[in-house]
């Protein structure tokens, strides 16, 4: 089957080399509220919207950039992981990550949806930024979590 919209099989491994300790530091980035003295820079900016600041674009802020390093890097390696083609990729496959990708956008919006009912003020900041990569970390779970099954189903067919 050809499959023009995947990576290549061999950057999966990279993917996972990537995402599982920038999800880690990630997390605990979050938790410790870690920003180390070397890396605040002045970046640039799209929108400045600062407490006692007149609202500008376009522009330069001072800001760790800690926590961008992470999402860019847990965003990189969870799309590697998801969407590398597997070494034996066939229709069935291909059938299994359709249904875990619709499986992925329902369990994500369902989970916004109840959010955006529950969750309000800035706790609701932080649904948002987690719901910037559960659709991806869901997809991960649920395609594997299938080929897992796949495999043990095969298995006990011989």
């Amino acid at each position: 089957m050809k499959t023009n919209y995947l990576l290549p099989a061999s950057l999966k491994n990279w993917g996972w080399f990537i995402l599982i300790p920038f999800t880690v530091l990630g997390v605990l980035v979050l938790i410790n509220d870690w920003e180390p003295d070397y890396l605040t820079m002045s970046v640039p900016s799209m929108l400045i919207d600062e407490l006692f600041v007149e609202k500008s674009y376009f522009g330069m802020v001072t800001n760790n950039i800690l926590n961008e390093i992470c999402a860019v890097l847990v965003i990189i390696g969870g799309l590697l992981v998801a969407f590398s083609r597997q070494y034996n990729e066939d229709e069935f496959i291909a059938s299994i990550r359709l249904k875990s990708l619709v499986w992925a956008t329902y369990l994500n919006y369902a989970i916004l949806i109840i959010a955006l009912i529950l969750v309000h003020e800035f706790s609701f900041f932080w649904v948002m930024i987690f719901n910037m990569f559960t659709m991806l970390i869901f997809f991960i779970i649920l395609f594997h979590w299938n080929l897992v099954k796949l495999k043990k189903s095969t298995d006990n067919a011989e």
